[in-house]
């Protein structure tokens, strides 16, 4: 319909030049001695408008010659802006694809770009990660060594690479460098928090792991576990002497105390080095918030010497203890030990029968057995010792 409109409206243009152009006598006479030329106006109309359109046209052609350098060089930017992003893109596809090698090839073609330089070093200082291409993966990041822009995304990826690669020295470096700069943020002590855990730098990660409890970002489970290893391996320490373990776990928080893992370690310790006092009290309170067959056990260990009030003391807390777990095994068997130990006869052998009864494994067999053993033994009853001698034997060959 336009074009139709269009032909229409020239159609009409031209009816109405020709009728005015047929109709009209004028004439133009140009002078230039001696010369004269007479034109018809019609034609000097024409010729105006020939001249025109010839001089329009010569200067368009000159102001386009002009501008060709810059429209070469505009293209040839724009060529390779297209091609440095589709590469960017196919970088980034590869990564996530898991083809490190195209991932890599393509980071060179987007670093060809210098506003993609950046970003390409850094996905291809991951793909040559991938690739156990340690060499490359420096190259990759020492080009961003300059770029005040890059610092901190340079450093992360540092310190996440070198964590994977098993290297806490260096990434713990990086992680330096980059809380040097002001900068904080989760993931970095994440990072940091892995690093500490493989250079064994437990205190580190205590402190680590408050940290990011406080912020909720590590999983319950995942904070529980790393703050037992951490617990287990300086309360493990053999320099440590009394004095010194004491110090270690005067700086455990009370939450921490009371988990079972964590007070089992402490008392292992504390026994070890003579503090049975001290044990017995961290079993305790352990048991009092949170029954674990293990902490039982250390407080078996922990036993006050015979005919002590302590001794006795041990011994009521484990009857009342008994009153509510009655068919715990661990617990007879602990309380029949400490009855054994303060020549409790009757008392001693009915708790040792009841864990003998009620036992879950061989260690409990076999100690079962034993104790009933010297108690038969130091009662002269040598028969029935023999006989819980030998079976104490049978079940450690079991």
């Amino acid at each position: 319909m336009r074009l139709f409109l269009w032909l229409v409206a020239l159609m009409a243009a031209a009816i109405g030049i020709a009728v005015t152009a047929r109709f009209n006598p004028g004439n133009v006479v140009l002078f230039y001695p001696p010369y004269r030329v007479d034109l018809s106006l019609n034609f000097f109309i024409v010729l105006e408008v020939a001249l025109f359109a010839f001089l329009y046209l010569v200067i368009r052609a000159f102001r386009a010659t002009v501008k060709m350098p810059v429209k070469v060089a505009a293209y040839r930017q724009q060529k390779r802006e297209r091609e440095g992003n589709k590469g960017l893109r196919e970088a980034l596809k590869a990564l996530f694809e898991g083809r490190f090698g195209h991932a890599e090839k393509a980071a060179l073609r987007a670093a060809e770009l210098s506003e993609n330089a950046g970003v390409a070093a850094l996905i291809g200082a991951r793909a040559a990660h991938r690739m156990r291409q340690a060499a490359r993966r420096d190259q990759w990041l020492n080009k961003l060594v300059d770029d005040n822009a890059m610092k901190t995304a340079r450093l992360m990826t540092m310190t996440e690479l070198l964590v994977d690669d098993h290297q806490p020295e260096a990434a713990l470096d990086a992680v330096r460098e980059l809380n040097a700069s002001g900068t904080r943020h989760i993931h970095a002590l994440q990072m940091s928090l892995k690093a500490q855990q493989q250079a064994k730098n437990w205190p580190e990660v205590l402190r680590l792991v408050r940290s990011l409890d406080k912020h909720r970002a590590l999983h319950p489970a995942l904070s529980s576990r790393l703050r037992e290893l951490a617990y287990d391996d300086l309360l493990s320490d053999a320099s440590h002497d009394a004095e010194s373990l004491l110090r270690v776990w005067s700086t455990v928080p009370t939450a921490d105390r009371i988990k079972p893992y964590i007070a089992c370690r402490a008392a292992t310790a504390l026994n070890a080095r003579g503090l049975h006092d001290e044990a017995r009290r961290v079993a305790e309170e352990s048991l009092a918030a949170d029954w674990d067959e293990r902490v039982v056990r250390t407080y078996r260990e922990a036993a006050a010497p015979a005919g002590s009030a302590a001794l006795l003391l041990q011994i009521e807390h484990c009857e009342a203890w008994a009153n509510t777990r009655p068919t715990d095994a661990e617990l007879a068997l602990t309380l029949g030990s400490l009855c054994l130990k303060q020549k409790l006869w009757g008392k001693a052998q009915r708790y040792l029968e009841q864990a003998l009864s009620d036992a879950s494994d061989s260690r409990m067999v076999r100690e079962s057995h034993l104790k009933l053993a010297q108690l038969h033994e130091a009662l002269g009853q040598e028969e029935d010792a023999a006989n819980h001698y030998r079976q104490c034997a049978l079940a450690t060959i079991l």
